[in-house]
């Protein structure tokens, strides 16, 4: 059965053979400095994976190594099991969908969408009907005799999207296809996406810098940071569960205290804050007198003066956001604390409140770590 006419869900796990396997792959464009080291990560068929991290980090090399537009200097790249990094993009069955949307102007809708069957010598009679599925998946079909300059920039994304599975593709890359969109139209499409994804079936491959589509759309994420991947698991995982400082600050918003690590008890630690105060947190990699960070959640934050962790403050700021508060809760030692509350807190700046959380809620991660940055864009 043609993909366009199918309705198989997509697989959400990893398991099993990879589809796509990355083997010790590395790219350096100088033979000096690596955009991409060590990189071993498959896909699973019929996946969303997200390549996620800041500019520079080397999702997006990885991307074009994927879709050959680049070669690994060394290593192995496996599509169902067959080398393809010494193939030619043409020769990988793999549709890509870019920022820019990569339209021909000059061409309709429809001429657009039909392309990559014209180039294959797919007959005339196939096109039309591929076509129509396409655009008709996409919610397009009435704007096939158009040109790309009379669409929308949401219109033109999704002839781009059409464009990318109208052949079939065993594979879908993207290379930050919603970036150009504003918030609503961003947020829409992803759930369009996602959507496209569940009803096909096909593997996608996606880079963000964009943290909050990653959570949204994916069955996984590979957080990317100076060449090489830092965590990789679901979305829940990242968020619940970072394995680093970077990772905590990258993935969703994050309160970080600086201090000490005074000791070490089985999971757990204490630590002295910077300036003065006390919490208990998971231990992450730390050791006993440590300089660490603490990440807390600001959802995780109560200002319930109960529990291992109770900090007096005073309250410093509010931020309304129609469906909760965000205080920004002033500590003795001049750190500041953002906690999201519901919308009929009525503390008022100046206001002293006590501000806890739980030892579980509260991760401690060698300060070293929080250090690392991305590499050049």
């Amino acid at each position: 059965m043609s993909a366009l006419a199918a309705s198989s869900p997509a697989s959400a796990s990893a398991a099993g053979p990879a589809f796509v396997d990355f083997v010790d792959v590395e790219k350096s464009y100088d033979g000096r400095a690596f955009a991409v080291t060590r990189l071993n990560l498959g896909v699973a068929r019929g996946e969303f994976l997200t390549l996620l991290g800041p500019s520079g980090s080397g999702k997006t090399t990885t991307l074009n190594m994927l879709a050959g537009f680049e070669r690994p200097t060394s290593g192995t790249i496996t599509l169902e099991g067959r080398p393809v990094d010494r193939l030619p993009p043409y020769q990988r069955n793999i549709g890509m969908v870019f920022q820019n949307y990569a339209l021909f102007p000059h061409m309709s809708v429809a001429e657009n969408v039909a392309f990559p069957l014209s180039v294959r010598q797919v007959s005339k009679a196939d096109i039309a009907g591929r076509v129509g599925r396409a655009l008709d998946m996409v919610r397009l079909k009435q704007f096939g005799d158009r040109k790309p300059a009379q669409l929308s920039g949401g219109q033109q994304q999704r002839v781009a999207l059409a464009r990318a599975l109208v052949f079939e593709p065993s594979l879908v890359l993207m290379d930050e296809p919603l970036g150009a969109l504003d918030k609503k139209l961003r947020e829409h499409m992803q759930l369009e996406i996602k959507q496209i994804h569940t009803m096909l079936g096909v593997t996608i491959v996606y880079v963000t810098h964009d943290q909050s589509e990653a959570l949204t759309m994916s069955d996984r994420v590979a957080v990317f940071n100076n060449g090489a991947i830092v965590q990789l698991g679901s979305p829940d995982d990242l968020y619940n569960a970072p394995q680093s400082s970077f990772v905590a600050s990258f993935i969703g918003e994050n309160n970080t205290l600086e201090g000490i690590v005074d000791r070490v008890s089985g999971k757990e630690c204490r630590v002295r804050l910077t300036g003065g105060g006390e919490l208990t947190a998971l231990a992450i990699g730390v050791a006993q007198g440590n300089a660490c960070h603490v990440a807390i959640r600001p959802e995780r934050l109560s200002l319930m003066p109960a529990g291992a962790n109770a900090l007096p403050a005073t309250v410093d700021g509010r931020i309304y956001l129609g469906d909760h508060l965000r205080l920004l809760a002033r500590l003795g030692n001049d750190q500041v604390l953002t906690v999201k509350v519901g919308p009929e807190a009525t503390m008022a700046n100046g206001e002293a409140v006590t501000v806890s959380c739980a030892p579980q809620d509260c991760r401690a991660f060698p300060a070293d770590a929080a250090a690392a940055k991305a590499g050049p864009s």
